[in-house]
């Protein structure tokens, strides 16, 4: 699919009168990273869109990402919309993927149903700077680990995580917070974590709830950063629940 002059590779999957749900992966992921949750949502009702972000999986290469401010990934989920005929979705956000759904929802009242972010990060915990360097640790040792990222993002799996790893380590990656942009979000909003996040102390997801008016949180015991798929069992459900409240009047509204 061409959205703003890049092309994205784009799953459309479940009914097509069904509520809308847009799947954002995190910062090294792509659509195959929600394996575990689009059987399930598809089987109940909903019309699922998730992509590779530019720059990941089967979407075209990219020179670098624009983060923390992710402004191309919010004019690329914005157009994705429009060109679909979607009128309002629901934005289910991992990590990276999170806080692109938080800005979005910031931005873009009318087209957000209700918002499920898990992992997000809205600033730079201390905690932050050891995990990143753990992961490009791995990247430069484990084999498995590259092997995963190349199933994942086939030949460009270099650039992706380069990309991500500088992006994040650019100064003012480094004194970003974003908590003044998230009293603009309105809708129905659950904020999970594990409580174990290699990433983030249970504080950044407290911060990040307690700025949404009526937002609700869940901090998962045991779980660390990869939570929907290593928790999916415990995960769905509950995002099942939620969406099922919020996404009720939504079932003929796109197409």
């Amino acid at each position: 699919m061409l959205v703003n002059g890049h092309s994205l590779c784009v799953e459309r999957n479940g009914p097509e009168n069904g509520p809308a749900v847009v799947l954002l992966h995190h910062g090294l992921g792509s659509v195959k990273a929600w394996q575990e949750q689009i059987p399930v949502l598809v089987d109940a009702g909903y019309l699922v869109l998730a992509y590779d972000r530019w720059g990941y999986g089967g979407s075209d290469t990219r020179p670098e990402l624009n983060v923390p401010a992710f402004t191309t990934d919010l004019e690329d989920l914005h157009r994705i919309l429009v060109q679909l005929g979607i009128r309002r979705a629901a934005l289910l956000g991992h990590s990276d993927g999170g806080t692109i759904a938080l800005y979005f929802a910031a931005q873009h009242h009318s087209l957000v149903s209700c918002l499920v972010t898990v992992a997000a990060h809205i600033y730079v915990e201390p905690k932050m700077e050891p995990g990143i360097l753990a992961i490009k640790q791995a990247f430069e040792t484990d084999e498995r680990f590259r092997k995963g990222m190349q199933h994942a993002h086939g030949e460009k799996y270099n650039d992706v995580f380069h990309n991500w790893f500088d992006g994040w380590h650019r100064m003012e990656s480094l004194t970003w917070d974003m908590r003044p942009v998230l009293a603009q979000i309105r809708c129905p909003t659950l904020i999970v974590q594990g409580d174990e996040d290699e990433h983030a102390t249970p504080k950044h997801a407290k911060d990040i709830a307690e700025a949404i008016t009526g937002a609700e949180l869940w901090l998962l015991p045991g779980a660390g950063h990869m939570l929907p798929q290593e928790f999916s069992d415990i995960f769905n459900p509950r995002l099942l629940q939620f969406l099922e409240i919020y996404t009720a009047g939504e079932r003929v509204l796109n197409g």
